[in-house]
């Protein structure tokens, strides 16, 4: 789960249990957000176990958002990322996508069956990582 998607949920979560216009659900997803950004995926999951919903769909919510979080604890190390160089949200992969597929598959006229766009899109990333001659040495010999 990228930084902006988990941000998202939080910002949900708070406004489904707090109520829209409540300003509590700002101040509670903020400071939420601030321990997401330092890595700290325990501390919010801890928040939200303390919520005590009334509303069976905030219950709901709460529950799903709390396993999503836990499951994805490892995936939401932010700080740890970007200590390394990394990038936390979903522009680059997307970024990636479009310029991997849109550009090659996407053109007009084209039809692909699943078979063929997956074998282009192999070439193409080899391709684009300028991995092509290894591909080639590795199908050729």
């Amino acid at each position: 789960m990228d930084l902006y998607h988990a941000r998202e949920h939080l910002a949900n979560l708070g406004k489904i249990v707090y109520g829209p216009t409540s300003p509590q659900w700002k101040e509670w997803a903020a400071a939420r957000c601030d321990q997401l950004d330092a890595g700290n995926v325990e501390a919010v999951v801890a928040s939200m176990g303390r919520l005590r919903p009334r509303e069976t769909k905030a219950q709901e919510e709460l529950r799903k958002t709390i396993d999503d979080f836990q499951s994805n604890a490892e995936r939401m190390r932010y700080a740890d990322f970007r200590s390394q160089g990394l990038f936390v949200g979903s522009g680059v992969v997307e970024a990636g996508c479009k310029t991997i597929v849109g550009q090659r598959l996407k053109q007009s006229g084209m039809r692909w069956t699943v078979r063929g766009a997956n074998a282009m899109i192999a070439l193409r990333c080899c391709q684009v990582s300028g991995r092509w001659e290894d591909f080639w040495a590795r199908s050729v010999g």
